[in-house]
């Protein structure tokens, strides 16, 4: 729980190559990613719901979010993000747990692009094979 001395509760959500470090206070309510607003950072209205999707879910009344992202894309930010704020909601009540994970929120997707593999053009396409 989010006392005097920690003002708030800090936790770390990763999805391919993007990381956000989150941190969730209830002194008052919104949102703040790389020091913009969520509709600024995220003008997709799809990933504005990827990332308010666990708060949805616990209906929390007054939570302030604030996140910084780096690397990926917008869409993989958006969910580390949503990882992020989920973590931080079972630190600071474990009961939430069992709804989260029932809804994948607390899963980290492990999946990120495949290597490219030498002799190849990609990390499976081989060059066009020619018999004569």
């Amino acid at each position: 729980m989010a006392t005097k001395e920690n003002k708030y509760i800090e936790a770390v959500g990763r999805r391919k190559t993007s990381v956000a470090r989150v941190r969730i206070s209830f002194d008052k309510s919104g949102f703040s990613i790389n020091n913009l607003s969520l509709a600024e950072y995220f003008p997709v209205k799809e990933l504005q719901h990827v990332v308010e999707s666990p708060i949805k879910k616990l209906e929390v009344p007054k939570i302030y979010v604030s996140a910084k992202v780096s690397g990926g894309g917008i869409s993989s930010q958006a969910e580390s993000v949503r990882l992020g704020i989920s973590r931080a909601l079972v630190l600071n009540d474990a009961q939430v747990r069992g709804t989260l994970k029932k809804e994948g929120m607390l899963r980290r997707d492990s999946r990120s692009k495949e290597r490219r593999k030498f002799g190849l053009k990609k990390a499976r396409k081989a060059p066009q094979w020619s018999k004569r």
